[in-house]
């Protein structure tokens, strides 16, 4: 519904898709693919958390114990990612009135805390200590170990693959936008090189007799999770505050509201993703002159309309039709705007 405001040419318009009602969205397909691949991921990480754990204190091996915290840590993730699945499809609500399309995000930070507290953390306190107290193994301790590295790197190389098949599916990696997807292939892409690094580290302990070649791995490993927890809570961080939609998107938006012959100039624009597949767009328009209000509505409404339908991703729309001038228009919608109804 558009209305006029009293003192000033000003209507304030919005709408919402379907998705932000309540129905399924165009994302729960792959939603399911998503949900498939990290209970992949947590069957295996599971099963090699156990196998690390028991190999680890037969062997005495802290890149062994490293390697089974980074799993158990892995494990926790999991969970909290299917979490996030579940819960960001729940409809919208009077409480929550642009859905709870963030739990995804928040979600994921929490599994990046996880991989930092339960996996990084772990690794530095095995490392020190392998250092400090001179850990030695025995030959069979050895070859247990190694066995269970070996077993680990196939599962978690098979969870790796299973993921970066679906974001080929999804577009590639360049395109990747669902956080749990993105979780998961850092995880399972980081098993597999903390894996790596863990035989190498138990391969020259036993050539050399050194136990700093393992120590180190396991240093090497926790290093490795501190960078990819930073790197995930980071993402996740600029996504609960409200991180615009990517510059690309925003310019095509731009550019079709400009090519309205009904708009005179697009003062300002502003975007925030709300979800995996949902984004807010609230843009300030002046008008050519000489339109009547009923004849405003009509335009406020074709163009929203192409909007949602140029980009399905435009999950709310509000237009803002005002004749003020162009610095008070780029204030911000949140301080200024109102919200229109649906």
């Amino acid at each position: 519904m558009i209305r006029p405001r009293p003192g000033s040419r000003r209507y304030v318009s919005g709408t919402s898709s379907p998705q932000s009602r309540g129905t399924p969205g165009r994302g729960s397909g792959a939603d399911r693919h998503t949900r498939v691949t990290v209970l992949v991921a947590l069957a295996a990480n599971l099963v090699i958390a156990v196998a690390k754990a028991v190999g680890g204190v037969l062997a005495g091996s802290p890149a062994l114990l490293s390697e089974a915290a980074h799993s158990v840590a892995d494990s926790f993730n999991e969970v909290f990612l299917l979490a996030a699945l579940r819960r960001s499809r729940r409809p919208a609500d009077a409480r929550h009135p642009f859905g709870y399309g963030k739990e995804r995000f928040f979600w994921s930070l929490l599994a990046a805390v996880g991989i930092f507290v339960m996996g990084g953390c772990f690794s530095f306190f095995q490392g020190a200590e392998a250092l400090r107290q001179g850990t030695t193994e025995t030959f069979s301790g050895y070859v247990a170990g190694l066995s269970v590295l070996g077993v680990a790197l196939l599962a978690e190389g098979v969870s790796l693959l299973r993921a970066l098949h679906q974001a080929r599916r999804q577009g590639g990696l360049g395109s990747l936008g669902d956080p749990a997807l993105r979780t998961v292939i850092a995880e399972d892409g980081t098993a597999v090189l903390g894996v790596t690094l863990a035989l190498a580290g138990m391969a020259l302990h036993l050539v050399t007799g050194q136990v700093a070649w393992e120590a180190s791995a396991s240093l090497a490993i926790g290093v490795l999770l501190v960078y990819v927890a930073y790197r995930l809570g980071r993402d996740a961080r600029d996504l609960l505050i409200g991180e615009a939609a990517d510059p690309e998107l925003s310019g095509r938006i731009r550019s079709l509201l400009r090519a309205q012959p009904e708009i005179d100039s697009v003062e300002a624009l502003f975007t925030m993703k709300m979800g995996l597949d949902a984004t807010l767009v609230a843009a300030r328009i002046d008008l050519v002159p000489g339109l009547e209000s009923e004849r405003v509505e009509e335009v406020a409404v074709r163009i929203k309309r192409s909007l949602a339908r140029t980009f399905p991703e435009a999950d709310q729309i509000f237009l803002d039709v005002t004749d003020r001038p162009a610095g008070e228009a780029r204030e911000s919608p949140a301080a200024t705007g109102e919200r229109g109804g649906a």
